[in-house]
């Protein structure tokens, strides 16, 4: 007899691997709010980062919230990433971790957009801001906090919308969950302003996320980005700016560190350069700017680089650790050389044994250069954290070099009184006595205000040096890099 068909045989069966441990654990949350929505649109890495793919982030989930318009929250898109935390538990992205330590770096990012009347989808662009974001906590290992800023130069979208900044917040449904291979924050991305990001870089971003909570179309108080908006929490609440200013005064800045473009060189307080750098007017001098020469040794050692970026990271008092801007992805890759920069990795330099690295070098006289970006925050580093006894560094994006302004009341430091230029390898420590923080305050008064946008103002011609000649010190702004 011949057998029946089908029976005897093995019959395929399609299997689907279960879906990992910490993924799920968010997936669950996600399902808690949005019941009705248990399959949405998501955008998935075609490549998995752990199997080298570019995209650290597994996958994007989207889900559309009608809003509750009675609170002034509208109906808005809801953005949510997975790959920040531990998804696998295996050491596969991330290293191992237990339930009661942070999952990965960990948190997720999120981001509410305000849904216009005529979409059906969500825009994907949210997406590829996510991604470029984790590509930054992945490749500098710097985690992004409620309160940080992110300076990004351009429309999130690409369009002509004046919101070209984010700072981070709580999202203020998912707030925080544990998994079982750890605790996961969710940090929510908010688009601001220039405006509302320099009062963020000079006062602190929490107090500004307060600000836009409470003032008509700036977010409400879920802070929904609206890409139309087309004012600034100062246009439409001018008392807006008296509170940011009252803050600055009262209670200074909470930065405590960006990337720069910035270099520095040894002065002789005796030669002809520093003659040259004072001219007639005694602390403002127009003209070409001095191109700085490189003192400090040209490699650090991995365990002095490790020293100096956990100091950058930690700061003099374990304050609030450093946060560079971010730039879009085009200045992320944009690794070029500028002719008044001279950068560690310089080939012309001779490479110094890694002991010289741990001897205090002590300068007589200095000089400082910057861009005029990081320049700009000269102001805010004097006003509204030196002159508050606290520390700010500028860390170059050319290579390891450092540049930290220490207030007198800053313990830890290298530097002192007799000694207030201290570098060690390509780490400047910087005294600013109280004399010298109120001179440099009312000299750099001309780079701006907090409520100005970042451009130069009309009345400065860069390149630009200030000098204070009873400190042997001296600082150049030149132009920024097209």
């Amino acid at each position: 007899m011949g057998e029946v068909d089908g029976v005897g045989r093995s019959l395929p069966i399609t299997m689907f691997p279960p879906t990992p441990l910490g993924l799920e654990s968010l997936y669950s949350l996600c399902r808690r709010i949005y019941p009705d929505q248990s399959n949405p649109l998501q955008v998935s890495a075609l490549v998995k980062y752990w199997l080298g793919g570019p995209d650290p982030l597994d996958y994007i989930s989207m889900y559309t919230h009608p809003g509750f318009p009675e609170q002034d929250i509208p109906p808005h898109w809801h953005y949510i990433s997975f790959g920040l935390s531990d998804l696998h538990g295996d050491g596969r992205v991330h290293d191992v971790s237990g339930p009661d330590t942070p999952s990965g770096f960990g948190f997720e990012l999120t981001f509410r957009l305000k849904r216009e009347p005529e979409e059906t989808a969500p825009p994907t662009w949210p997406a590829a801001v996510m991604q470029a974001l984790a590509k930054y906590v992945f490749q500098s290992g710097n985690m992004l906090c409620v309160g940080d800023h992110v300076s990004w130069h351009c429309a999130l979208d690409n369009s002509e919308s004046r919101l070209q900044h984010m700072l981070m917040t709580e999202d203020p449904q998912l707030r925080f969950t544990c998994t079982p291979f750890g605790t996961v924050h969710f940090v929510q991305i908010v688009g601001v302003c220039a405006e509302e990001l320099r009062a963020s870089q000079h006062w602190n971003g929490t107090g500004v996320l307060e600000i836009l909570k409470r003032l008509p179309g700036t977010g409400g108080p879920w802070l929904i980005t609206d890409m139309r908006r087309g004012e600034s929490m100062l246009e439409i609440d001018p008392s807006a700016q008296e509170e940011v200013a009252k803050g600055i005064e009262t209670e200074g800045s909470n930065l405590s560190g960006v990337s720069a473009r910035c270099s520095w060189s040894q002065l002789d307080p005796e030669d002809r350069e520093f003659e040259s750098l004072i001219g007639d007017g005694g602390l403002l001098r127009e003209g070409p700017a001095t191109k700085p020469e490189f003192h400090g040794p040209p490699n650090l050692s991995e365990q002095d680089s490790e020293q100096i970026k956990t100091a950058l990271q930690k700061g003099l008092l374990n304050t609030k650790p450093v946060l560079p801007p971010i730039g879009n992805s085009a200045d992320l890759s944009n690794t070029n050389d500028d002719s008044c920069w001279k950068d560690a990795s310089n080939n012309e330099l001779e490479v110094l044994e890694s002991t010289e690295l741990l001897v205090n070098k002590r300068l007589e006289g200095l000089h400082l250069t910057f861009n005029w970006e990081s320049g700009s925050l000269l102001p805010l580093a004097i006003k509204g954290r030196v002159k508050h006894g606290r520390h700010f560094t500028f860390q170059s994006v050319l290579g390891d070099t450092a540049i930290t302004l220490v207030a007198a009341s800053v313990t830890g430091a290298l530097v002192c009184p007799e000694h207030p230029y201290m570098a060690r390898g390509s780490w400047l420590q910087v005294l600013i006595s109280d004399d010298l923080a109120q001179q440099m305050a009312e000299s750099l008064e001309v780079l701006g205000r907090f409520e100005d946008i970042g451009q130069v103002p009309a009345a400065i011609s860069l390149p630009k040096t200030f000098t204070w000649p009873d400190h042997k010190f001296a600082i150049t702004i030149i132009k920024d890099k097209i």
